[in-house]
């Protein structure tokens, strides 16, 4: 009976659409047939769909929801990963109907601690998270073209400012990595990297705060093997040491 009812009424709904009449409603439907609702689909007085829930895993709660603008224009998808009653996945799309970003929570708890950022190629471009839970995402992710790891900025402190970078290879391997020891907002020590692994071959400093190194420690192995220094701040090593 459910599912002859529920017939009736997607003809009575689309006779209503082609006659250009006006209503406001909610139309039930049920897409197993069996016996129980499992899609709600909201309707503007206009006759347009504005909303889409859906209960995908039929446990007669909602886990899905597709919001609509204008005529049946997508422009979010919400998901209830854990089935909690909590919407905790947001997609949203761009007037092409191509996905622009991504928000996620982690945790699943409906606070969003990740966002992923797409460019009008539909190729990522910047993802962002939040790790500390407190509403700022302090670590961005760049992207290239091929969608490959070129930078990462981030805020280690938790003061609002970036206070390191992180540059990679066009292969997503690790090169370097700059730091605000100071915050001053700008670099004093850098550390350099062997063959894109996380082994330090090289390590930077600004000691008097001019924007240019002046102390170079050198690396063989993962050891310390040579210091060197420009006392003077003139741009030459004027003192070595070995280790």
């Amino acid at each position: 009976m459910l599912t002859k009812k529920i017939s009736w009424s997607i003809i009575l709904i689309a006779g209503l659409l082609w006659s250009g009449q006006c209503f406001a409603e909610v139309n039930e439907m049920d897409s197993n047939f069996d016996g129980k609702v499992d899609q709600w689909q909201h309707m503007s007085a206009e006759g347009k769909v504005v909303k889409i829930e859906h209960d995908g895993d039929f446990d007669g709660k909602v886990d899905q929801v597709e919001i609509f603008e204008g005529d049946k224009k997508l422009v979010r998808v919400e998901f209830d990963k854990n089935q909690d009653g909590t919407m905790d996945h947001y997609q949203f799309y761009n007037a092409a109907g191509n996905i622009e970003r991504i928000e996620k929570s982690s945790k699943l708890d409906g606070k969003i601690d990740s966002r992923e950022i797409f460019g009008a190629n539909k190729k990522l471009e910047k993802a962002e998270f939040d790790s500390n839970g407190d509403g700022t995402f302090e670590t961005i992710q760049f992207y290239n073209n091929q969608e490959k790891l070129v930078r990462i900025e981030s805020d280690g402190n938790g003061d609002g400012k970036i206070d390191s970078w992180s540059k990679f290879s066009g292969n997503g391997q690790l090169e370097s990595t700059a730091f605000d020891t100071q915050g001053k907002g700008k670099p004093d020590q850098w550390q350099y990297y062997e063959n894109g692994s996380e082994t330090i071959k090289r390590v930077e400093y600004d000691t008097n705060g001019d924007g240019k190194a002046d102390r170079w420690e050198r690396f063989s192995g993962g050891k310390l093997s040579k210091v060197e220094l420009d006392r003077n701040f003139d741009g030459k090593v004027d003192f070595t040491q070995k280790k």
